[in-house]
C-alpha cells in the first residue's frame, strides 16, 4: 500500500518527469520534429502500399487463391498485420505527446470541485485526452478522491479513460473509417457519464476500502510538477510506443489471428445468426462473454472487424468490445484494491447495463 500512496503523486512511471529540467536545445528539437515530419511522409507512402503488397505476397510468392478458405485467411493476416502496428506506431506516438500536457495532478485540479454532471462530463472527456496506463489506476482513484472529487466524477474518468482509448480509436478509424470511431467514442462517453453520474447519486462512499477512507478523512494531495519541454514531449511519445506497443503486441497478433480465422472460415450466415440484430439475446450474450476475456483494444478490434464483416450487427459487436475493455477482469482485480466487492458489483452493473443499451439502440436503427 506504500507503494500505491507514494504513486499517488505522479501517475505511472511513464508519465513521470524528472525534477531538474534539462535546458531546451531548440536545434535539437528543429531536428527532431524534422525527422518527425520525414518519417511520417515513409509512413503514408508504405500505407498505402499494404493493401498491393498483402495480395502480392498471398498470390503471388505463396501461391495461394483468395478465393479459398486459407487464401482469405492468409490474405487478412498479412494485411491487417502491418496495418495495425502501424496504426499503433503512429496514434500512440502523437497521444504520447498529447499526454504529456495533462499530468495526474493538473487532472485532479481540473475535476475537483466540479459539481456532479458537470464534472462527469468533464472527467469523461479528460478521460479520453489522459490514456493512463493500468499501473496507475488505483493512485489516481485513490488521488482524486482525496483532492474532493466527487466519487461518481471519479468513475466517469476511470470508465472513459480505458473505454475510449488511443488504440482502439486509431484501428477503428483506420479498419472502419471516422463514423464507426466517433460512433464508439460517443457512446463510449455516454456511458461513462451517465454510469458516473449513476454511482455517484447511490452515495456509495463508505462501499471504498478502509484504506481509502482513512485517506479521504485525513485529507491528501500532490507536489507541484515541473512543467515539461518540448524535448521531454517528444521522449514521452517514444517511451509510450516503446510501453504500450511492447504490451499489446502479442495481442494484437493473436486478435489478428483470430479475426484471419473469421475472416476465412466462419460462414456469413453463422455469424449473422449467433450475432445478427434479429437475436435479442445476443447483445446480453457478447457482453457475458467479453467481461472475463483477458485482452485488450489491440487484441479485440481485428475480431470486431471480421465478425462484422460476417454478418455481426454493429450494435452486438461494440458492446462486445466496450465489455471487453471497460470491464476486463484484469481490470477489476486492480480496482479490488480500492473498491469493495460490493462497489464493483455495482460499478460493473451500471457499466454493463449501459453497453447492453448502446447496443440494442444501435441495432433497432443501424
Amino acid at each position: 500500500m506504500k507503494d500505491i500512496i507514494n504513486d499517488m503523486n505522479g501517475g505511472c512511471a511513464c508519465n513521470a518527469a524528472p525534477q531538474t529540467p534539462a535546458p531546451e536545445k531548440p536545434r535539437r528539437v528543429a531536428l527532431r520534429l524534422g525527422l518527425l515530419a520525414l518519417g511520417l511522409a515513409a509512413w503514408v507512402a508504405v500505407y498505402a502500399s499494404l493493401e498491393r503488397a498483402a495480395l502480392w505476397l498471398t498470390t503471388d510468392l505463396l501461391g495461394l487463391d483468395t478465393g479459398t478458405h486459407l487464401g482469405e485467411a492468409v490474405r487478412f493476416f498479412v494485411y491487417d498485420t502491418p496495418k495495425v502496428f502501424m496504426l499503433l506506431l503512429l496514434i500512440v506516438y502523437g497521444v504520447g505527446v498529447v499526454r504529456s500536457f495533462f499530468t495526474p495532478e493538473a487532472t485532479r485540479k481540473a475535476l475537483a470541485g466540479k459539481a456532479e454532471l458537470v464534472g462527469n462530463v468533464m472527467a469523461a472527456g479528460l478521460g479520453v485526452l489522459t490514456p493512463f496506463c493500468s499501473c496507475s489506476a488505483v493512485p489516481l482513484f485513490v488521488g482524486f478522491v482525496t483532492a474532493g472529487v466527487p466519487l461518481g466524477v471519479t468513475f466517469s474518468f476511470l470508465i472513459s479513460a480505458p473505454m475510449v482509448n488511443e488504440v482502439a480509436l486509431a484501428l477503428l478509424f483506420g479498419m472502419f473509417g471516422w463514423k464507426v470511431a466517433l460512433l464508439y467514442a460517443g457512446t463510449g462517453l455516454l456511458v461513462a457519464v451517465v454510469a458516473g453520474f449513476v454511482i455517484g447519486r447511490l452515495k456509495l462512499e463508505g462501499w471504498l476500502q478502509d484504506w481509502v477512507r482513512n485517506m479521504l478523512a485525513m485529507g491528501g494531495g500532490a507536489g507541484p510538477q515541473r512543467r515539461p519541454t518540448w524535448n521531454d514531449r517528444l521522449d514521452a511519445g517514444r517511451e509510450a510506443v516503446a510501453e504500450i506497443v511492447g504490451k499489446v503486441w502479442l495481442y494484437v497478433i493473436l486478435g489478428i489471428g483470430v479475426g484471419a480465422l473469421i475472416h476465412g472460415y466462419v460462414p456469413e450466415n453463422f455469424m449473422a445468426g449467433l450475432m445478427g440484430r434479429s437475436a435479442w439475446w445476443s447483445v446480453p450474450a457478447a457482453v457475458a462473454i467479453g467481461i472475463p476475456m483477458y485482452t485488450n483494444a489491440a487484441g479485440v478490434v481485428p475480431v470486431l472487424q471480421a465478425l462484422i464483416g460476417k454478418g455481426a450487427a454493429l450494435g452486438t459487436a461494440l458492446a462486445f468490445m466496450m465489455s471487453v475493455i471497460a470491464l476486463s477482469l484484469p481490470e477489476m482485480l486492480i480496482l479490488r484494491k480500492v473498491l469493495t466487492g460490493k462497489l464493483i458489483a455495482v460499478f460493473v452493473g451500471v457499466v454493463g447495463g449501459g453497453i447492453l443499451l448502446v447496443g440494442w439502440l444501435f441495432n433497432a436503427v443501424i
